[in-house]
Protein backbone atom coordinates (compact mmCIF):
# COMPACT_ATOMS: atom_id res chain seq x y z
CA UNK A 1 0.00 0.00 0.00
CA UNK A 2 1.50 3.74 -0.78
CA UNK A 3 0.72 5.34 1.90
CA UNK A 4 1.11 2.78 4.75
CA UNK A 5 3.92 4.30 6.02
CA UNK A 6 3.26 8.33 5.80
CA UNK A 7 2.73 9.70 9.31
CA UNK A 8 0.21 12.42 8.05
CA UNK A 9 -3.01 13.24 9.25
CA UNK A 10 -5.50 11.57 7.30
CA UNK A 11 -9.19 11.38 6.83
CA UNK A 12 -10.92 9.71 9.49
CA UNK A 13 -12.63 6.48 9.01
CA UNK A 14 -15.48 6.66 7.38
CA UNK A 15 -18.53 4.48 7.75
CA UNK A 16 -18.71 1.84 4.88
CA UNK A 17 -21.13 -0.74 6.12
CA UNK A 18 -23.80 -0.72 8.78
CA UNK A 19 -22.43 -1.16 11.86
CA UNK A 20 -19.17 0.74 11.73
CA UNK A 21 -18.15 3.69 13.60
CA UNK A 22 -17.79 6.66 11.62
CA UNK A 23 -15.34 9.94 12.58
CA UNK A 24 -18.93 11.39 13.89
CA UNK A 25 -19.26 8.80 16.70
CA UNK A 26 -16.72 8.34 19.85
CA UNK A 27 -14.29 5.72 19.50
CA UNK A 28 -15.03 1.98 20.24
CA UNK A 29 -13.68 0.95 23.10
CA UNK A 30 -10.75 -1.09 20.95
CA UNK A 31 -9.85 2.38 18.81
CA UNK A 32 -7.35 4.97 19.37
CA UNK A 33 -8.33 8.83 19.35
CA UNK A 34 -5.83 10.87 17.30
CA UNK A 35 -3.73 12.23 19.85
CA UNK A 36 -3.20 8.41 20.89
CA UNK A 37 -2.51 7.67 17.76
CA UNK A 38 -0.06 10.32 17.53
CA UNK A 39 1.44 9.80 21.04
CA UNK A 40 2.11 6.25 20.17
CA UNK A 41 3.53 6.11 16.88
CA UNK A 42 6.02 8.55 17.70
CA UNK A 43 6.78 6.56 20.87
CA UNK A 44 7.13 3.51 18.89
CA UNK A 45 9.14 4.62 16.01
CA UNK A 46 11.81 6.71 18.67
CA UNK A 47 11.68 5.18 21.94
CA UNK A 48 11.28 6.04 25.27
CA UNK A 49 10.45 9.54 25.55
CA UNK A 50 10.05 12.58 28.15
CA UNK A 51 6.86 14.65 28.52
CA UNK A 52 9.42 17.33 27.50
CA UNK A 53 11.09 15.63 24.83
CA UNK A 54 7.47 15.02 23.17
CA UNK A 55 5.84 18.58 23.72
CA UNK A 56 8.83 20.03 21.82
CA UNK A 57 8.34 17.06 18.84
CA UNK A 58 4.94 18.47 18.71
CA UNK A 59 5.08 21.58 18.95
CA UNK A 60 2.69 21.31 22.14
CA UNK A 61 2.55 22.93 25.71
CA UNK A 62 3.69 20.16 28.24
CA UNK A 63 0.38 20.31 30.18
CA UNK A 64 -1.45 19.23 26.99
CA UNK A 65 1.11 16.32 26.38
CA UNK A 66 0.61 15.21 30.17
CA UNK A 67 -3.35 15.52 30.18
CA UNK A 68 -3.04 13.38 26.72
CA UNK A 69 -0.48 11.03 28.02
CA UNK A 70 -2.28 10.93 30.94
CA UNK A 71 -4.89 9.11 29.42
CA UNK A 72 -2.65 6.65 27.75
CA UNK A 73 -0.90 6.09 31.50
CA UNK A 74 -4.86 5.32 32.53
CA UNK A 75 -5.58 2.86 29.68
CA UNK A 76 -2.08 1.02 30.11
CA UNK A 77 -1.32 1.57 26.90
CA UNK A 78 2.54 3.15 28.23
CA UNK A 79 4.40 3.27 31.24
CA UNK A 80 6.74 5.37 33.31
CA UNK A 81 10.06 4.06 33.25
CA UNK A 82 13.63 5.86 34.39
CA UNK A 83 15.76 7.44 32.02
CA UNK A 84 17.84 4.86 30.11
CA UNK A 85 20.18 7.08 29.53
CA UNK A 86 20.72 7.98 33.15
CA UNK A 87 18.80 11.34 33.28
CA UNK A 88 16.43 12.78 36.21
CA UNK A 89 13.62 13.23 33.77
CA UNK A 90 10.80 9.64 33.69
CA UNK A 91 10.29 8.99 30.43
CA UNK A 92 7.48 6.97 28.52
CA UNK A 93 7.54 3.88 26.51
CA UNK A 94 4.16 2.26 24.63
CA UNK A 95 3.36 -1.20 26.72
CA UNK A 96 2.60 -4.55 25.24
CA UNK A 97 -0.94 -3.31 25.21
CA UNK A 98 -0.11 -0.22 23.82
CA UNK A 99 2.17 -1.89 21.11
CA UNK A 100 -0.89 -3.92 19.72
CA UNK A 101 -3.76 -1.26 19.76
CA UNK A 102 -1.47 0.82 17.59
CA UNK A 103 -0.95 -2.09 15.25
CA UNK A 104 -4.75 -3.02 15.48
CA UNK A 105 -5.59 0.76 14.60
CA UNK A 106 -2.55 0.93 11.73
CA UNK A 107 -4.27 -1.23 10.25
CA UNK A 108 -7.80 -0.02 10.46
CA UNK A 109 -6.49 2.90 9.16
CA UNK A 110 -4.72 0.96 6.26
CA UNK A 111 -7.32 -0.79 5.66
CA UNK A 112 -9.77 2.37 5.46
CA UNK A 113 -6.98 4.02 3.13
CA UNK A 114 -7.13 0.75 0.63
CA UNK A 115 -10.45 0.95 -0.05
CA UNK A 116 -10.40 4.66 -0.69
CA UNK A 117 -7.59 4.36 -2.99
CA UNK A 118 -8.58 1.15 -4.81
CA UNK A 119 -10.28 2.32 -8.11
CA UNK A 120 -6.79 5.00 -8.39
CA UNK A 121 -4.38 3.70 -11.07
CA UNK A 122 -0.49 3.06 -10.09
CA UNK A 123 0.58 6.36 -11.86
CA UNK A 124 -2.17 8.31 -9.85
CA UNK A 125 -0.68 6.45 -6.75
CA UNK A 126 3.10 6.85 -7.46
CA UNK A 127 2.19 10.70 -7.84
CA UNK A 128 0.12 11.17 -5.06
CA UNK A 129 3.01 9.13 -3.12
CA UNK A 130 5.53 11.44 -4.67
CA UNK A 131 4.01 14.49 -3.69
CA UNK A 132 2.81 13.32 -0.09
CA UNK A 133 6.73 12.64 0.85
CA UNK A 134 7.61 16.04 -0.52
CA UNK A 135 5.12 17.69 1.26
CA UNK A 136 5.78 16.48 4.78
CA UNK A 137 9.52 16.34 3.96
CA UNK A 138 9.42 20.26 3.34
CA UNK A 139 7.01 21.09 5.77
CA UNK A 140 9.50 19.33 8.16
CA UNK A 141 12.40 21.05 6.93
CA UNK A 142 10.76 24.72 7.10
CA UNK A 143 9.78 23.75 10.89
CA UNK A 144 13.19 22.01 11.11
CA UNK A 145 11.89 18.72 13.03
CA UNK A 146 12.30 16.23 10.37
CA UNK A 147 10.23 13.24 11.17
CA UNK A 148 12.59 10.17 11.82
CA UNK A 149 11.86 7.79 9.02
CA UNK A 150 14.04 4.27 8.05
CA UNK A 151 14.18 3.94 4.66
CA UNK A 152 13.28 0.26 3.99
CA UNK A 153 12.76 -1.30 0.68
CA UNK A 154 9.32 -1.50 1.75
CA UNK A 155 9.14 2.28 2.14
CA UNK A 156 11.16 2.70 -0.84
CA UNK A 157 8.29 0.18 -3.01
CA UNK A 158 5.29 1.58 -1.54
CA UNK A 159 6.65 4.85 -2.51
CA UNK A 160 6.87 3.62 -5.53
CA UNK A 161 3.93 2.05 -6.33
Amino acid sequence: MLVARCHVLTPRDRRTSPGEPSADEPCAPDRLDRSAYLLLSRLDTEGAMSIGQLADAFQLDVSTVNRQTGALLRGDLVERIPDPDGGLARKLRVTALGAERLTAERDRRRTSLARLLEDWTPEDLSRFGEALTRFNREVEDQDGRPWPREETSESTAEGKR
